[in-house]
């Protein structure tokens, strides 16, 4: 069925599709509507499910890691502070094995308090043992929630799955989606039935002490399985075009690739900014191609070597910084030609954070960049002037939170 709909809408309809049975979820801009509308859908009797209300995010994970464990279909969404209000309780439920879905709506994080998008929030949990996907539409969203739950339901894989969507981009933007019947869903997802769970008849422990003598091996245990998810996602995502006729997911996605000559490489709703701008840009005859990223966790390596060893400069685009250090995408696709014979000129670029606006001038300016000099840590669309700019750049923490007011 198809109906035009708000982001936070359609993803909480689909979730709702999934058959969850307990939802908890904390309030905070960008995300609320998604649990607001399951909310009024319990309370409505449309969804059968059990909503419980909590007083954090700390909380609202703590609810769903003890709904998974006792072998409940769990659901959670947050955004930015939520998210790392939850990191204790999301690194125990990657650890414990447990399968659920989150909803991060992705927004930057404070200080300066900013309610904006960019990734700083959700890429600072890329080593927690979560799968992340990151969409670039609404329809994309709603899809890989549904992959999300058939994935880190899978015996082989048993992990949490963090979808994320650009807050307010998607979170609050209208699309024409196509939301999937009940009966279509529940051929593609059956009903939850964890083998290791707290059941008093068989009587099972989780969460144990490891000493140093076994800690190691359960680390082993998930990078391995990540290892594995690598080729178990494009198999559920050819089952889901099997069923629903349409494609969506998987690891990677490219965009005129194959004669391109520069490529950009990113995640999330800027993809369609950049897919314009080359349009734009091919028409000039130049040959710029776009290789989008969907699954960052596990990182495809073999995929994205693959995608772009042909390219002669690649431009890494992200919203997200490790201050002090680079882009994080940009050091893995750095690290993703380490010892190959390719030796294509890759360049990082800081773009869009705290909400930023990304344009396609901001895109063609990109690409006339990378016929200069390779930059590793290059900060695009600065609005470094006025009287305040010398506190910026002067590394006083009060003097830093000035912003000029035009």
């Amino acid at each position: 069925m198809k109906a035009y709909l708000e982001g936070s809408q359609a993803i909480a309809k689909v979730v709702a599709l999934c058959r969850p049975g307990v939802i908890s979820a904390y309030p905070i801009t960008p995300q609320t509507h998604i649990p607001e509308t399951l909310a009024q859908m319990v309370a409505e009797g449309e969804l059968k499910a059990e909503f419980v209300n909590v007083e954090s995010e700390h909380s609202a994970a703590s609810c769903c890691l003890g709904a998974s464990a006792t072998g409940v279909r769990a659901y959670t969404s947050t955004s930015s502070q939520g998210l790392l209000y939850m990191l204790e309780v999301l690194f125990n439920i990657a650890g414990l094995r447990l399968p659920l879905v989150l909803t991060c709506a992705n927004r930057a994080v404070s200080a300066p308090i900013n309610i904006w998008n960019d990734y700083q929030d959700a890429i600072t949990l890329r080593d927690s043992g979560w799968i992340q996907f990151y969409a670039e539409t609404i329809q994309e969203a709603v899809d890989l929630h549904i992959q999300g739950y058939r994935l880190s339901e899978d015996i082989r894989v048993l992990l949490p799955v963090m979808v994320n969507v650009d807050g307010y981009i998607l979170t609050h933007g209208y699309e024409v989606v196509d939301i999937p019947e009940q009966e279509l869903v529940d051929k593609f997802l059956p009903p939850y039935q964890l083998k290791y769970k707290l059941d008093p008849d068989n009587p099972l422990t989780l969460g144990v002490l490891a000493g140093p003598d076994y800690y190691m091996e359960t680390r082993f245990a998930i990078q391995k399985t990540m290892e594995d998810v690598l080729e178990i996602i494009p198999e559920i995502s050819g089952e889901f075009f099997e069923v629903f006729a349409r494609k969506s997911g998987g690891l990677i996605e490219g965009y005129f690739l194959k004669d391109a000559e520069k490529v950009i490489v990113a995640m999330g709703s800027v993809c369609g900014t950049i897919k314009e701008a080359i349009d734009g840009l091919r028409d000039k005859k130049e040959k710029v191609g776009l290789l989008k990223i969907i699954t960052y966790r596990p990182f495809p390596e073999e995929e994205i070597y693959q995608a772009l060893k042909n390219a002669r400069e690649i431009a890494v685009l992200e919203k997200a910084i490790s201050l002090g250090g680079f882009g994080p995408l940009y050091t893995e696709i750095k690290s993703v030609f380490q010892g190959k014979k390719e030796n294509p000129k890759i360049s990082g670029f800081v773009i869009g954070l705290g909400g930023r606006d990304i344009t396609k001038d901001s895109i063609r300016s990109v690409s006339d960049r990378l016929s200069g000099k390779q930059v590793d840590c290059e900060f695009i669309d600065l609005n470094l002037k006025g009287e305040h700019k010398d506190n910026l750049l002067g590394g006083s923490g009060v003097a830093s939170q000035f912003i000029e007011q035009e």
